[in-house]
């Protein structure tokens, strides 16, 4: 089996941008994969069609090799351009190899440590005022709840570099609106709380961080600059809760100083970004090694969820995965684009049974929001 050609479709609705491939092979099939920074996709775009050279007549069941064959070719560290088309690639090679072998992905990775995975939905709130953003927040909170899900993530980010709609609500306000989603989920639905690196230094956050030990949050995500390790080794040491980040780190190597350094206590490998299953392995074992738990990133279409599912069900540390269902989403690609390759019950993913990823693709919809 031989790599015949990548085909690139870069997607758009509504400025909500996203680009996934197809991995052609000369026995008939192929793999899908799909990149973790499409805003940036002319760039990535570029990369996949000179990767693509370097791969064609290549056997894509070499994961590895492959993996080494794109990352050091470059003469340069990758980044996170290069990092993302290695990561859609990486992720359609094994779809491809999971569809030859007419098993799902995560046995060909060595099986399943869990039986189901939970996953949390992520919380985004609408609205330009404090009241409307509160209130939005714990209305998607009810229906998560009702949904059945057993976790939720809320971003509460009414300030700083990606302040909501341009808002600038002081951190008190913040408290409140933690408060109000709490109550509405109950203390029987786990929450974690991502402020998207709303403060410039762990003194900062711990001013307000350290009074929300009254709210049972299981994971403050990115307080900080993620290369602001110092801040989050301290953030480790003072904050009353897990904190987490990783969602733009491209490799393994960096991982392993956001836990060794950083002492961070969740890491957030997003599979998009940070190289693909075959890297996103090796940061298992580093999280493993410090004891550490996973909870990947995942804001992207049923592809990117699909590989984060299988991923979740072969890594021993991973506690919950970050999915948003037709449900509780209002963006059309992230809903029309594809079915995912597992089933969701009782606000448990099922352990999936389809080969390779699973994902059914809409066609209709790949031809009607695909552009350039």
């Amino acid at each position: 089996m031989k790599i015949t050609e990548i085909k690139i479709y870069p997607l758009s609705y509504q400025e909500k941008k996203s680009l996934f491939i197809e991995v052609f092979t000369d026995n008939g099939l192929k793999g899908l994969g799909e990149v973790g920074v499409a805003r940036l996709a002319k760039s990535v775009i570029s990369a996949i069609e000179h990767l693509e050279k370097r791969l064609i007549g290549e056997d894509p069941w070499e994961s590895e090799k492959l993996w080494q064959i794109m990352f050091r070719g470059n003469f340069f560290p990758p980044g996170v351009v290069y990092s993302s088309a290695i990561s859609a690639i990486d992720m359609a090679l094994w779809d491809i190899k999971g569809k030859h072998e007419e098993k799902p992905v995560y046995e060909l990775m060595g099986g399943n440590y869990h039986e189901t995975i939970t996953p949390y939905a992520s919380l985004q709130p609408l609205g330009s005022s404090f009241e409307e953003y509160r209130d939005s927040l714990v209305e998607w909170a009810e229906r998560a709840k009702n949904l059945g899900f057993k976790a939720v993530k809320s971003e509460v980010t009414m300030n700083g570099p990606y302040a909501h709609n341009g808002m600038n609500e002081n951190d008190d306000k913040h408290t409140l609106v933690i408060e109000s989603v709490r109550k509405a989920l109950g203390s029987e639905v786990k929450l974690m709380v991502d402020v998207q690196y709303k403060w410039k230094t762990a003194e900062d956050a711990l001013r307000t961080v350290k009074d929300w030990g009254e709210f049972d949050i299981y994971f403050l995500e990115t307080p900080v600059w993620t290369d602001n390790l110092e801040d989050y080794a301290r953030m480790h040491e003072e904050a009353p809760m897990k904190i987490a980040a990783g969602e733009w780190l491209t490799t393994s190597h960096e991982f392993k100083d956001l836990i060794e350094k950083g002492k961070v206590d969740v890491a957030q490998p997003d599979i998009g970004r940070v190289g693909g299953l075959t890297e996103a392995k090796k940061v298992s074992k580093i999280v493993d090694k410090y004891e550490r738990i996973i909870v990947p990133h995942c804001w992207k279409t049923s592809i990117s969820i699909s590989a984060t599912a299988h991923f979740a069900f072969n890594t021993p540390s991973c506690k919950f995965i970050e999915y948003l269902p037709p449900q509780l989403c209002h963006e059309t690609l992230r809903k029309e684009l594809a079915n995912e390759g597992f089933e969701f019950e009782n606000g448990l993913i099922q352990l999936p049974t389809k080969s390779g990823l699973g994902v059914e693709l809409n066609n209709e919809a790949v031809k009607k929001y695909t552009v350039g």
